[in-house]
């Protein structure tokens, strides 16, 4: 792998001057050498300065802010400027713009199958800079493709390794753990950019929905599931308040009950506490044994 390396290049505000000191200095000379010579003589002399001239000037380079130029000599690195400001180089050396600043890439809409096989929706945005410019301009063939391709990529391998939506605890879901999912996002798409001198500062899911197939289904499927999941909790906290009831019951020595009316009382208290609808008073006119 070809890496950064720093190229110290002469500031351009002092090689200005020199360059055109030096030749006026070579035009003056020429002019006073064929003083005598004719009008014709003194152009033929006067051309080769003059593109000499052109050719010095175009040693002249600016570097903006957040931004690098990569230095090349017929195919061979030779390092990169990135200090700003007017510089100078040999004008036989190229030099290519490569840009520093933030850039942000947004995915498009990609339909893949979760952990579970169901179709679903995903996008994400992605924030990305060159770190490398070295890597960048010389280990893959168009960085800013790359980026683009290999974070679509990402987002849809992260898509096959968790469901969309779980009820269990301790279970990672797309939907219900978007901190953790956008941080192995991030460390996802920064293994497959680390070659190309690229460094992704956050990378986040911006769309994520279920296919519109089986949107409807999906949707009953969840009702269905957190229902299932509330009634869980509440049969578990009725339980516990019943264990609760009979056992003050029976500490403070209240009433003594067998276990038909316990299992009487268990009845009723579930019903109050696990029904939907609000108890109805019931007028026992009797007793239990009659």
């Amino acid at each position: 792998m070809i890496n950064e390396k720093a190229y110290s290049a002469p500031s351009g505000w002092v090689a200005l001057p020199v360059i055109l000191l030096g030749i006026l200095a070579l035009d003056v000379t020429v002019l006073w050498l064929a003083v005598e010579d004719t009008a014709v003589a003194r152009i033929v002399m006067q051309v080769p300065w003059f593109f000499l001239t052109i050719f010095l000037l175009a040693g002249l380079f600016v570097v903006n802010p957040n931004q690098a130029r990569v230095v090349l000599l017929f195919g061979r690195y030779k390092g990169t400027v990135k200090e700003q400001g007017l510089h100078w180089a040999n004008p036989l050396l190229t030099k290519r713009k490569v840009s520093l600043r933030v850039r942000n890439f947004e995915t498009e809409r990609a339909k893949v199958n979760d952990a579970d096989g169901n179709p679903i929706e995903m996008a994400s945005v992605v924030v990305w800079k060159v770190v490398d410019t070295a890597e960048a301009s010389f280990e893959v063939d168009d960085y800013v493709n790359y980026v683009h391709v290999q974070s679509e990529s990402a987002l849809r391998n992260l898509a096959t390794l968790y469901p969309y939506d779980t009820h269990n605890e301790g279970t990672v879901s797309l939907r219900g753990n978007t901190d953790e999912i956008a941080t192995q996002l991030q460390a996802e798409v920064q293994s497959r950019l680390n070659k190309a001198g690229v460094e992704v500062l956050e990378a986040r899911i911006t769309h994520l929905a279920y296919a519109p197939e089986i949107a409807s289904a999906m949707l009953q499927r969840q009702q269905a599931g957190a229902i299932i999941a509330a009634r869980t909790q509440i049969v578990e906290g009725a339980v516990s308040m019943v264990e609760m009831a009979l056992e003050k019951l029976s500490d403070q020595h209240i009433v003594d009950l067998d276990e038909e009316r316990k299992a009487t009382m268990v009845s009723n208290l579930l019903v109050v506490l696990c029904g939907d609808k609000p108890a109805q008073p019931v007028l026992n006119a009797g007793s239990l044994y009659q």
